[in-house]
This record gives C-alpha cells, structure tokens and sequence, in this order.
C-alpha cells in the first residue's frame, strides 16, 4: 500500500488541528473556554461515535484494551491542548506538546519494535531543531511550568501513547478508533467540570451552531490524523503531524498582524525537510548470500 496517501491526510489533519486555536480563541471570547467546551463540543461528538462503536462492537472486540488507551489517551490529549490553546500561549503551548515527538519515536523503539535508524533519528533532531528555531527558544521560553504548560506537556505525552494503541490496534475499525477518543474527552471533560465546580455558560441558537460547526472540523481533522496513524510507523507519524506545529506558529504570526520573521521561515523549512526525511521510503534489506553448502 502507497504511504502517499496515509501522509497527506496525516499532514492535512494535523495542519487542520494547527488552526484550531482561531475558534478555541474565539468561544474563549465568549465566555466558553477550557473544560466547559471540550464538554459541550464532545457530548455533540459522542452522539454520533456511541451508535458507530455499538455497531462495530465485535470487530473491536477482540482488542478492547488498545480501544480503551486510545479513548482515554485519545480524550485526555485533546481535552488539554483545547483547554491550554483556549487558555494559554499559542506558542508556549505548542512547544511543550511537540515534545510528542520524541515520545512516539522512542515508544515505536521499545514497545513496537520498530527500527530507529539513523535517518529517522537524524530527522527527529531536524525536526526538534526546526521546532526550537521557528519558536525561537529562550530563558523566558524556559520558565518554570505553569498550569497551562502542564496541560500541553500532559497532551503530548498522551497524543504519543495514542499513537502507539492506535498503531498496535490493528483489529480494530478506523471509525472506532477515529470515534472513541471523542467518548473519552466528553467523560473526561465531564469529569473536570464537575470536580472543578466549572459550570457550563449559557448558549443560544447562534453559539450552539457555532459548537456545532467545531465539532464537525474536529472530526474530520480526527478522522483524517486517525488513518494517517493507523498506516504509519510512530516514528514517521509523529514527525508529520509536526505540521500542526508549523500551521499554528504561521497563522498565529500571520492573524496576529505580526510579519514573518527570517528564523521562523527557516524554522519551517527545518520541520518540512524532517518530514520529508521521514516519509521517503526505506530499502529493503539486501538478501544474505548463502553458501552452496549451506
């Protein structure tokens, strides 16, 4: 099977999820942040993903365990990077998640088995490199963490877990797999809202079409990310979805009437080449010649 098609909607979607601090900012406006929209957004999600799992319930059957690290992982990934973008710095918040990477890469390595080689490794460093000059690290870059920062640092990590069950889950559905995370941010959305006494605001006509609007970009975002995941190695799949990265450092320059700046270009292109270093196809081992009297 051609990885052509695999990586393109893995880069689409993540390109899409790039993008995703514009609304996130925009209900935050609003009065409708964190926990409290990841509820609202979700529950409308969870709608359509309950009558799909029920349905696929005895071809996911068999892996039940892989379906429930991706719901919570999966759930918990995103409930805390909507809340930190909504919350926090775009790209504080950026920086500490896209630690995933190297998460996924080393996960693949010891709980997959699969090779890390040199150029894969070579393009993680690109891709890090990339990340730290399109932000332009510095010692206030670097300041203690603060709750938000926890929360994209938590994402990141959960993100690359949920990878690794998605890759692993291979009996299980794309739709199941692309759904059940939408389950697992609705509960725990829920969850957080209740224990943290965060009461959910009002909404009219105009708002709820508007949460209606976002949960259809997040699913198909998620729809797209989940069948990149499932035909890629961790590794490769972790460095492509750096594309959000790039989508939402750009526009966020862009939107915010701040021109682009040199480093932020070459930050870029560092991300783009590690991509394409990690999607190029490797070759096949040589055969081992045998001898005659062998």
């Amino acid at each position: 099977m051609s990885r052509l098609l695999p990586q393109a909607m893995l880069i689409g979607g993540a390109v899409m999820w790039g993008l995703g601090w514009l609304p996130l900012q925009y209900f935050a406006a609003r009065g409708l942040a964190g926990m409290p929209l990841v509820l609202l957004t979700y529950a409308l999600l969870s709608l359509l993903a309950l009558p799909v799992l029920w349905r696929q319930r005895r071809r996911w059957a068999t892996q039940p365990r892989q379906l429930l690290v991706i719901g919570l992982c999966g759930g918990w990934a995103t409930a805390a990077l909507i809340t930190a973008l909504g919350e926090g710095h775009v790209v504080r918040v950026m920086l500490l998640f896209y630690l995933a990477p190297v998460w996924a890469m080393l996960g693949g390595w010891l709980l997959l088995g699969e090779r890390l080689s040199l150029a894969r490794v070579f393009a993680l460093g690109l891709a890090l490199l990339g990340i730290a000059v399109t932000l332009g690290v510095s010692r206030e870059t670097l300041r203690p963490l603060q709750p938000n920062d926890w929360l994209a640092l938590s994402a990141g990590l959960a993100f690359s877990l949920n990878n690794l069950a998605t890759r692993a889950a291979d009996r299980v559905p794309l739709a199941s797999k692309a759904l059940v995370s939408f389950v697992g941010s609705a509960l725990l959305g829920a969850l957080f809202c209740l224990f943290g006494e965060q009461a959910l605001p009002a909404v009219d006509f105009t708002l709820a079409w508007q949460v209606g609007l976002l949960a259809l970009g997040w699913i198909l975002s998620m729809s797209a990310v989940q069948y990149g995941l499932t035909h890629l190695e961790a590794g490769r799949a972790a460095l492509l979805v750096v594309f959000e990265l790039i989508a939402a450092v750009l526009s966020a320059a862009w939107l915010g009437q701040q021109g682009i700046a040199t480093h932020e270009w070459f930050g870029a292109a560092l991300v783009t080449a590690a991509a394409l270093i990690a999607g190029w196809p490797e070759r096949p081992a040589l055969p081992v010649a045998r001898s005659p009297l062998t």
